[in-house]
């Protein structure tokens, strides 16, 4: 299925509201004429935003770039707990939140910043036991999930407005940004805000701005994309994302017949993309006791 034409490379998508993440792979398989496209950490269904597909040799970069911090938009509404923790649930609690104040709200979201202990929402892809939690949650299983390290580098709330849900609850919506690690749920932030303030709170809009150096100017729309395919090449998305070390001719062709380099000092952890003197990206390696090991090579 492959074509000749489909480049290797990145696909910056602004995911539309109500696919799922294998959707997007899905629809970008058809656009790009190929087999060979998997995405770099998934995005709920409500959320929208940039979601990074790899094409062809790309897809060997997802699993180093699924390690990266990430930026959101949203908007938190406190006074309604929903069993999902998000606005595609059904509610299953609410609580007038008129008396909720700013300070209230602050000092809950301190609590909620820097490096914490979370519990993912029971319906999320987190695997319990070899089974997906949100498998056991629709078939009424009791089970928890134990709490996760996880990073959040900065919330910060931009507004906060009452408003009267539909079943005639008061209920404060907040807008806020979030910059964390992989791995958290901004709908479980939204769940420990609502249950630390009292009043019990879910996530209602949900909008990806940027995954690692990858941010949402970049991001095209799948209609764009169908229209004209935008590939960000390989070794541009390498160069966005890791450190990069150009050797010379000779440790380009070592390193192509697996000798493992003497890495320089400064690169100490995590992955490396090489590249040679005319700029071609070579192989992504991480330094293992001062030797070059090799974690992918595209050349």
């Amino acid at each position: 299925m492959k074509s000749t034409t489909t480049p290797d490379g990145l696909v910056i998508v602004d995911k539309p509201s109500g696919f799922t993440s294998h959707d997007v792979v899905a629809k970008m398989r058809g656009i790009a004429r190929t087999r060979r496209v998997g995405h770099a950490g998934t995005l709920d269904p409500m959320a929208t935003g940039v979601l990074v597909l790899g094409v062809e040799k790309a897809t060997k970069l997802l699993g180093h770039l699924a390690l990266t911090e990430k930026e959101y938009l949203g908007t938190v509404r406190l006074g309604q707990n929903t069993v999902t923790d998000d606005a595609e649930g059904d509610i299953t609690a609410s609580t007038d939140a008129t008396g909720v104040t700013r300070e209230a709200v602050d000092a809950g979201v301190a609590k909620l910043t820097g490096a914490i202990m979370q519990v993912p929402s029971k319906v999320s892809a987190i695997k319990i036991s070899g089974v997906r939690s949100y498998k056991r949650a629709r078939e009424g299983e009791e089970f928890e999930i134990p709490a996760r390290p996880v990073t959040v580098s900065s919330f910060q709330v931009y507004d906060m407005r009452e408003a009267v849900a539909e079943d005639g609850t008061t209920v404060v919506d907040l807008v806020v940004s979030v910059v964390c690690s992989s791995g958290t749920y901004i709908r479980a932030l939204a769940r420990d805000l609502g249950a630390d303030l009292g009043t019990g709170g879910h996530l209602t809009a949900l909008r990806r701005t940027r995954v690692g150096p990858y941010k949402i100017d970049r991001a095209r729309t799948l209609d764009q994309l169908q229209e004209e395919l935008t590939v960000m090449p390989i070794a541009e998305a390498a160069s966005a994302a890791f450190p990069r070390w150009d050797v010379d001719e000779k440790r380009a062709r070592l390193l192509m017949n697996g000798v493992r380099l003497e890495m320089p000092d400064e690169y100490t952890a995590g992955a490396v993309a090489v590249f040679d003197p005319e700029g071609r990206f070579l192989a992504l390696v991480e330094n293992k006791g001062g030797k070059a090991k090799s974690l992918a090579v595209f050349a």
